[in-house]
């Protein structure tokens, strides 16, 4: 698993992964929205009006309990 800082927020992309960074979460984008939507995954928060990210606290919280895909 990937070395998370202890704070801060993360993008979608270093969660799920892209081209050049390696999946935290490996689930498709689609399917990452959709657990958002059904609160299977964390609400984001807006930086800004076309920024979105998660707090690194959720996702380490997902991580210990157990990530249930669909």
């Amino acid at each position: 698993m990937n070395r998370l800082p202890e704070t801060g927020f993360l993008r979608i992309n270093q969660i799920i992964g892209d081209k050049t960074t390696p999946a935290i979460i490996p689930i498709s984008k689609s399917s990452w929205w959709a657990g958002v939507k059904e609160g299977r995954f964390p609400q984001p928060v807006k930086l800004g009006r076309r920024t979105t990210a998660w707090r690194v606290a959720d996702i380490i919280t997902l991580i210990n309990n157990g990530v249930r895909k669909p």
